[in-house]
C-alpha cells in the first residue's frame, strides 16, 4: 500500500481524511509543520496532505522546506480559502495540487490517485536512472513494485534468476534508493572465494589466528555495518557457513575467527542465487533453516527471453551508452536486425547483449547495425537462417542503383519468411512461432509480400 502523510492542525480534518482514506493507503498523521518535518526525517511517503494554514510553521514554510531538502515526493496542499493567489504559489514551490475544504470525496479520491500514480513514476525513474535497470514489460514492473517496497525496510531480500539477468543491480537499487543509500554497499561472490578463505572474509580473523593471520582482519560483513552485505552464489556456501550466517541473521552478532567477543553490527542481507532453489533444498545443497530465513522477500528476475517487449529498449540503452564512453555518436540499427534480436533468446541474458552491443560498436566501420554484422549464431537462433545475401547482393544492388533500400529490405523480409516456411514444411504457425511473431502477423506479411503455400498455388 502507498503511503501518506496528512499535515493538518485540525484533529476533525485529520480523521476525516483518515476515514476517507484509509482502506487504500497506510496513513500517517501529523498535527503541525514542525512534527511533520520531523517524520520526514526518517520516513519516504509516497504522498504528503499539507494545510495552508496552521499555527508556527504554515503549510507554505513546510512546503518550502520540504523543497530546500531536496525532498521529491508529491505534495498536495488543504486549504479552506481557495484562492488563485494562494494555488499558483504553491504551485511555483512545487506542490502536486490542492484541495478545498469542506472536502469532496471524489475529488480526494481524484487527486490523491493521481499524485501517487506520479510518484510512482518518479520513483520507477529513479531506480532506472541509478540502478540502470531497463523495462517496461509487466514482469520488469511487478520487480520495480517490489523494489520500491523493501528499499526502506531492513528485510532480507532473496534475489533468484539466471545468470545475467541483473541481480546485482537489483540488489543496488534496493540499497541506494533507501535510507542505507550513504553507507556501504558490500558484494561478496561466493562461488569466487575457497570454503577455507570465506569465514574469514564474511567475519574477519584475529591476528595469529591461524597461519599467515600476521594481522587483524576486518571481515565484509563488518565492512558493511549500516549498509548492505550482498551475497551472490550462496547455493555455493558449504551447510557449515550457512550455519554461520544463521546464527548472525538471528542474533545480530558474531565473532571473528580466532576471537572471542561477539560483535554487534546493523547490516542488511540481500542474497542472491542462479539455481533453482527447491531443487538446491531436496539436494541438501542448501539448509532448511537457513533458505526459511534468507528468503523472507523472494525476488525472482524473469530472462530476457520472457520479456522481449524490453528488447528495444535495452539495444537502444546500450547503443547510447558504449559510444557514449567513446564520445561517438550512437550507431543505427536497422528493422531487420532488431528483429533478430528480439527473435533470439539471449541464453546470456542482458549481459550477453550488453557484451554483443559492444563488440558491433567496437567493429562497426558506417555507423548501422546490419543483419550482416550480427554473428550467425543469434541470426540462427529458433529462427531462420540469415545469409550473407543481403550484405553480397542486395547491398551490391543498393549502392549501384538498381534497387531502392526499401525494394532491399521488403525482398530480404521475404527471404527470411520463406526460410522460415521452409523449415517449417509451410505450417504456418510453426513458421510463425520461429519469427517471434503471431500466425495472424505471418498470414499478413506473406500477403504483402505476395507468399503463397505450395497448396495455395496448386489451386
Amino acid at each position: 500500500m502507498k503511503t501518506i502523510l496528512i499535515v493538518d492542525d485540525e484533529l476533525a480534518t485529520r480523521e476525516s481524511l483518515r476515514m476517507i482514506l484509509k482502506r487504500q493507503y497506510d496513513l500517517m498523521l501529523a498535527a503541525n509543520g514542525e512534527e511533520a518535518l520531523r517524520m520526514l526525517e526518517t520516513v519516504q511517503p509516497d504522498l504528503i496532505l499539507l494545510d495552508i494554514i496552521m499555527p508556527g510553521i504554515d503549510g507554505m514554510e513546510t512546503l518550502k522546506r520540504i523543497k530546500e531538502k531536496n525532498r521529491k515526493q508529491q505534495v498536495v496542499m488543504i486549504t479552506a480559502t481557495k484562492t488563485v493567489k494562494t494555488a499558483v504559489e504553491a504551485m511555483k514551490l512545487g506542490a502536486f495540487d490542492y484541495l478545498e475544504k469542506p472536502f469532496d470525496v471524489n475529488e480526494i479520491t481524484r487527486v490523491v490517485e493521481e499524485a501517487t500514480k506520479k510518484e510512482a513514476a518518479r520513483r520507477f525513474k529513479v531506480i532506472c536512472d541509478r540502478s540502470q535497470i531497463i523495462g517496461e514489460s509487466q514482469p520488469m514492473q511487478k520487480i520495480f513494485d517490489i523494489i520500491q517496497h523493501v528499499t526502506d525496510r531492513k528485510t532480507t531480500v532473496l534475489i533468484s534468476g539466471e545468470s545475467g539477468t541483473g541481480k546485482e543491480l537489483v540488489a543496488r537499487a534496493i540499497h541506494f534508493n533507501g535510507p542505507r543509500r550513504d553507507k556501504p554497499f558490500v558484494a561478496i561472490n561466493c562461488a569466487a572465494i575457497p570454503e577455507t578463505l570465506i569465514e574469514s572474509e564474511l567475519f574477519g580473523h584475529e591476528k595469529g589466528s591461524f597461519t599467515n593471520a600476521y594481522e587483524r582482519r576486518i571481515g565484509h560483513c563488518e565492512l558493511a555495518h549500516q549498509g548492505t552485505l550482498f551475497l551472490d552464489e550462496i547455493t555455493e556456501l558449504s551447510p557449515y557457513t550457512q550455519a554461520k550466517i544463521l546464527r548472525y541473521l538471528q542474533e545480530r552478532e558474531f565473532m571473528r575467527v580466532g576471537g572471542n567477543k561477539p560483535i554487534s553490527v546493523d547490516t542488511r542481507l540481500i542474497a542472491a542465487t542462479n539455481q533453482n532453489l527447491e531443487e538446491a533444498l531436496k539436494n541438501k545443497k542448501i539448509r532448511e533453516d537457513f533458505y526459511y530465513r534468507i528468503n523472507i522477500v523472494p525476488v525472482v528476475l524473469p530472462p530476457l527471453r520472457d520479456r522481449r517487449e524490453d528488447i528495444p529498449l535495452l539495444v537502444d540503452y546500450f547503443l547510447h551508452k558504449l559510444t557514449a564512453d567513446e564520445g561517438r555518436e550512437p550507431l543505427e540499427i536497422t528493422a531487420d536486425s532488431m528483429e533478430i534480436f528480439k527473435n533470439y533468446d539471449w541464453p546470456g541474458n542482458v549481459r550477453e547483449m550488453e557484451n554483443l552491443i559492444e563488440r558491433l560498436v567496437a567493429l562497426s566501420l558506417d555507423g548501422v547495425i546490419t543483419p550482416a554484422t550480427i554473428p550467425q549464431h543469434i541470426c540462427q537462433n529458433n529462427g531462420p537462417v540469415v545469409t550473407d545475401k543481403f550484405n553480397d547482393t542486395y547491398n551490391q544492388d543498393v549502392l549501384n542503383g538498381r534497387m531502392s533500400l526499401e525494394e532491399a529490405e521488403s525482398e530480404f523480409n521475404r527471404d527470411i519468411i520463406l526460410n522460415a516456411l521452409e523449415k517449417s514444411d509451410y505450417v504456418q504457425s510453426r513458421a510463425a512461432k520461429m519469427l517471434g511473431i503471431t500466425r495472424r502477423i505471418l498470414k499478413y506479411k506473406m500477403d504483402k509480400l505476395g507468399i503463397s503455400s505450395p497448396d495455395e498455388e496448386a489451386l
